[in-house]
Formats: C-alpha cells, sequence, structure tokens
C-alpha cells in the first residue's frame, strides 16, 4: 500500500466518522456503486484523475448515481474520489472498505465479523462450496442465490449484504481471502484487533479466554480470534496480530533447532 493510499484511507475514515451511524441501505448503495465503477473503466479513470477537481468528480457522481443511491453514499463516494490513492485498484479496495465499515456500524450488535469468519472457515472445509462461490466460470446470480439460500436463515442482513457483495466482484481475489480480509476491516470497526491463532488442533475455550486476555491487555483493544487449524505446526501455537507475531509452534522450534545446529 502506497503513503498516497494511506492517506487516502485516513481521509475517508475521517468522512465517514463525521457522517455517524448510517443505515444499512446506505453500505449496500456504496457497494453496488463500487461493482459499477469496477466494470466501467472510464468512470474509473476520471474518478481517479489526480489533475481534476473534486467538484468535478462530484457532479459526474452526481450525474451517474443521483437518486438511485443514497445522499449519504454519494458524499462518502465524493469524499473518497476527492483524495489522491496511489492506484486506480487501491480506490477500489477503498470504497470497498468505506461499505464494509457502514455495514458494521449498521449492524448494531449482530457479530458480522464473527460471522464473516464462520462462513470463512466452512468455505475452506468445503471444496465444492468454495469452488461454487470462487470459480470464474459460475454464474454470478447462482453465487448470489447460494449466498442466500445458505447465510439468509442463519447470519444477520449485514453478513449476507457483504458476502453477496463479494461473490459480485471478486476483482481477481479468492473467496477466503477476501472474507478474512472483510471480517477484519469490520472488527477493525467494531473496534477490535484480529489475532490470527494457528494450530495443530482447535483450542480449547479456556486457551482461547487466555489468549484473550493476554493479547487484549498487550494491544489496549478487545481480541476477535481467526483460528486456523494446521496439523503441520505440530503443536503449540503461532499468533499474529496486524504485523506482530509470536511463534511458539513446534514445527518453528524445530527450525530454529536445526539452523543452530547447521550454523
Amino acid at each position: 500500500m502506497g503513503s498516497a493510499t494511506r492517506g487516502a484511507l485516513a481521509g475517508t475514515r475521517a468522512e465517514l466518522a463525521a457522517l455517524g451511524r448510517a443505515e444499512l441501505p446506505v453500505a449496500g448503495d456504496l457497494l453496488a456503486a463500487t461493482r459499477v465503477i469496477a466494470q466501467t473503466p472510464h468512470l474509473r479513470t476520471a474518478l481517479t484523475d489526480n489533475e481534476a477537481e473534486p467538484a468535478q468528480k462530484r457532479a459526474l457522481l452526481e450525474r451517474v448515481f443521483g437518486g438511485r443511491v443514497a445522499p449519504e453514499a454519494v458524499a462518502l463516494l465524493a469524499s473518497a474520489a476527492s483524495q489522491r490513492w496511489s492506484s486506480a485498484a487501491d480506490f477500489l479496495d477503498g470504497l470497498e472498505e468505506l461499505g464494509l465499515r457502514v455495514a458494521a456500524d449498521a449492524a448494531g450488535d449482530a457479530e458480522v465479523d464473527a460471522e464473516l469468519y464462520a462462513f470463512q472457515r466452512t468455505v475452506a472445509s468445503d471444496a465444492e462450496l468454495e469452488l461454487a462461490l470462487g470459480s470464474k466460470l459460475g454464474s454470478t446470480d447462482a453465487k448470489v442465490k447460494l449466498v442466500d439460500r445458505l447465510l439468509g436463515p442463519v447470519a444477520s442482513p449485514a453478513t449476507v449484504l457483504v458476502v453477496r457483495h463479494l461473490v459480485q466482484s471478486p476483482r481477481g481475489r479468492r473467496i477466503g481471502g477476501m472474507l478474512r480480509e472483510a471480517a477484519s476491516v469490520v472488527a477493525d470497526q467494531r473496534g477490535f484487533d484480529v489475532a490470527t491463532v494457528t494450530s495443530a488442533v482447535p483450542l480449547g475455550a479456556d486457551q482461547i479466554a487466555r489468549l484473550e486476555q493476554t493479547l487484549g491487555a498487550r494491544a489496549g483493544r478487545r481480541i476477535r480470534f481467526d483460528s486456523i487449524v494446521d496439523p503441520s505446526v505440530l503443536g503449540g501455537v503461532r499468533v499474529q496480530v496486524g504485523d506482530d507475531v509470536i511463534d511458539g509452534s513446534v514445527a518453528s522450534r524445530l527450525n530454529d533447532l536445526r539452523q543452530k545446529l547447521a550454523g
């Protein structure tokens, strides 16, 4: 991520904070607009032209989306377009992130991040489902209907909205990675840090509770766990929070021992 994009993301988040809590349809409008912009090269080029004035971009957005999406969505789109982005791809990612953060706010007490992580684990454990949702050859309509059938009866409307968007706009990304990244953004908006915990076998509730207490005290924020079972770690756990890694796995210790013996 370039420095321009980091600054742009900070600017869009500030605009979102100033807007206050929006309703879920605003998130849907933002994500739908992101898909339109992703599929319309000339529109994307105009909105990421660093020589164009913000007023010009807002006028363009009003012409394209005015009357079709909520005024709050247009305002957030215009704010994002007024920023300087390192690339057009970063601009699309930034718009998508805005939609996810609005969905997180609009969801209220629903644990959208936990639902997204749970669905990601379900997809990862079922090769047929992963193919159905992630194949380039599959029908987008069929993917959306599958999401509705699987998540509609059990997940919050915000979670269904997010997953429907992801299967409609993969942009070259794998479904598992999209779900994990979306969950991370939602968790951040809800005030959580995400700890990815990799272990050879599923951790027990008491182990998770101890990790949560330890990591939460260190981070100064609540912790949401993304648990991965990987037999190759042999034993122990590997924990990653952002760029920080705590690797207490047996595989890591054996590798360190081999290096010491070889050196």
